[in-house]
């Protein structure tokens, strides 16, 4: 938590709040105990509402636990909760699992849905529509974003304005109790730089020569990787092991959970929805960085305690589906018209990015149709085609 002072004498800042290291002196059942307690009261607090308020459900733990709490809450008041989902056209014939994305959202929603007797809503995104999203979403975030990461969550939010004023949303939760892929992959975790931006220098290298002059771009990033780790406070009886998670706890809370936050409320308030993340509540947050990685990671399992909390609550199913992070489109035609897109404004002489960008490399991508970058440039799913369209989106934002 911070706030600062403009004046005529330059801007003075001042942090209030952060998070400290402490014992945790709990037992296993204490812990599982105070965290659901700390989880659901936050939920339940952040459901009181003047407006028309529903729920983001994709049937996976984090917006299955909150569409719980929020539909026994209105059970009480002799309210049904509405819950939404999103999807894209297309999908059910061209989904490809992968190690990110090992299933698809629809069935599981469904499921939840049925379970906690909720007014379910799917939105339904056609690539189009997406593609032509991605220049309202730099417009709605003020900066060139996460590609259509920001265009579906745009569109989806449209839909939910419609009927809605309040929602109530599940990020953070990765953040918070270990979710990501990077907190169990040792040869990620123990890496230095950020772990879901593992490609500065393949992204500079599409600069034209001449742009960063002295500056080196992985030096640049790196410098801010080493001061939040220098930042990171521990206590003095941790483990490597338990060092180590404290600073990738707080690299993912500083950087990473920035990014999706701006990306959540910029999305959704530029739709004049407002859309809450219990998740985020700092007793929470304090009470679970303190908590050793043993028992975080119980069972061996991505948010193995936050499972662990709700076990017997909510459906088996629910409870051990794999984590499956926000949906993207898998329709071919998204990679087509991109790199349309994308190629119409390389050969536009007067396209702003070509003063950034070496025209010639950009063109390289767009005829290998994206595949040259397959790894996952920023996040877990942001590859060729997202490039692609990022390009297009600092194209929009310069104009």
């Amino acid at each position: 938590g911070e706030y600062a002072f403009f004046d005529k004498n330059g801007l003075k800042r001042k942090k209030y709040w952060s998070l400290s290291p402490k014992p945790h002196k709990d037992n296993l059942e204490q812990t599982i105990e105070k965290t659901r307690f700390l989880l659901c009261d936050s939920i339940s607090r952040q459901l009181v509402s003047d407006v028309p308020l529903c729920t983001f459900l994709s049937g996976g733990l984090d917006s299955s636990i909150i569409s719980y709490v929020a539909a026994k809450e209105y059970e009480k008041e002799g309210r049904k909760l509405s819950t939404y989902s999103t999807d894209y056209k297309g999908n059910e014939i061209y989904f490809k699992a992968n190690s990110f994305q090992p299933d698809e959202d629809a069935p599981w929603a469904k499921l939840m849905s049925e379970f906690i007797g909720s007014d379910h809503k799917n939105v339904l995104i056609d690539t189009p529509e997406l593609i032509q999203a991605l220049h309202d979403a730099t417009k709605a975030r003020d900066l060139p974003g996460m590609a259509d990461v920001d265009s579906s969550l745009l569109l989806f939010c449209k839909e939910v304005k419609k009927e809605f004023t309040v929602a109530v949303s599940g990020e953070c939760a990765d953040e918070i109790f270990g979710g990501y892929p990077w907190y169990h992959n040792k040869d990620i975790l123990y890496s230095e730089g950020f772990p879901w931006s593992r490609s500065t220098e393949q992204r500079a290298d599409l600069l034209r020569d001449g742009i960063l002059k002295n500056i080196n771009p992985f030096e640049f990033v790196n410098s801010h990787y080493q001061k939040t780790v220098a930042e990171t406070l521990s206590n003095d009886f941790d483990s490597p092991l338990e060092k180590r998670m404290k600073e990738m706890f707080m690299l993912n809370v500083k950087w990473f959970m920035q990014t999706l936050l701006d990306r959540k409320d910029r999305m959704s308030m530029a739709n004049g929805l407002e859309v809450r993340v219990p998740f985020c509540d700092h007793e929470l947050a304090e009470y679970v960085f303190n908590i050793p990685w043993e028992i975080k990671s119980l069972d061996g399992r991505e948010k193995g305690l936050l499972r662990k909390a709700m076990a017997g609550i909510l459906p088996d199913e629910i409870i051990w589906r794999k984590k499956s992070p926000y949906p993207k489109t898998h329709n071919p035609e998204y990679t087509r018209l991109v790199c349309a897109e994308l190629d119409s404004i390389l050969k536009d002489k007067n396209a702003p990015l070509l003063s950034l960008i070496d025209k010639d490399k950009a063109m390289e991508i767009t005829s290998a149709r994206g595949e040259s970058y397959t790894a996952p440039w920023f996040g877990q799913l942001m590859t060729g085609p997202q490039m692609m369209a990022y390009l297009i989106q600092i194209n929009t934002w310069l104009k």
